[in-house]
């Protein structure tokens, strides 16, 4: 499925949304404290790895094969960041589908791998802090890199 040239964040003429579908992203540090960021080939955006649950697949089992599908970095998920289910962003598809976002980010510890390009991810990069001001993000991602950045003390969500 490929995605509508840009996401509906807070937009009042998005279309109404059609389904909601279980994602994970994730927050990787490697020992440096850099972060695991990719840059999407859909809509070209640096995000942090992540996408949709499998049917038949457990929540930590997505975190872990989402980083490696995207990235080729092996990880441990050790923590959830927070829930991300805003009715006010959704995502258009060309097939008529209109999701409304629901993600679930979780800290993970790298573990192995090489980091390597995908078909989601046409650059994988550990980024410095300082380096995240540079990069086209998503309003929606940086709040969860925010969030991963102030180690809060227990997870985000909007109730």
């Amino acid at each position: 499925m490929a995605r509508t040239d840009h996401y509906h964040y807070h937009d009042p003429n998005a279309p109404e949304a059609t389904t909601i579908v279980v994602a994970v992203t994730a927050f990787v540090q490697d020992d440096q404290g850099r972060l695991l960021m990719i840059r999407r080939t859909d809509n070209g955006l640096y995000s942090i790895p992540g996408g949709a649950q499998d049917v038949g697949e457990t929540i930590g089992h997505t975190v872990v094969r989402e980083v490696k599908e995207e990235t080729g970095v092996d990880v441990d998920p050790t923590d959830i960041i927070g829930v991300y289910s805003d009715p006010a962003h959704v995502i258009s598809y060309t097939d008529g589908e209109v999701r409304q976002q629901f993600s679930l980010c979780f800290r993970a510890t790298p573990t192995g791998g090489e980091p390597r390009t995908s078909d989601e991810a046409g650059e994988v990069h550990w980024v410095t802090r300082e380096d995240l001001d540079a990069l086209d993000i998503h309003p929606s991602t940086r709040l969860r890199i925010d969030h991963g950045f102030a180690d809060r003390t227990t997870p985000y969500f909007a109730g």
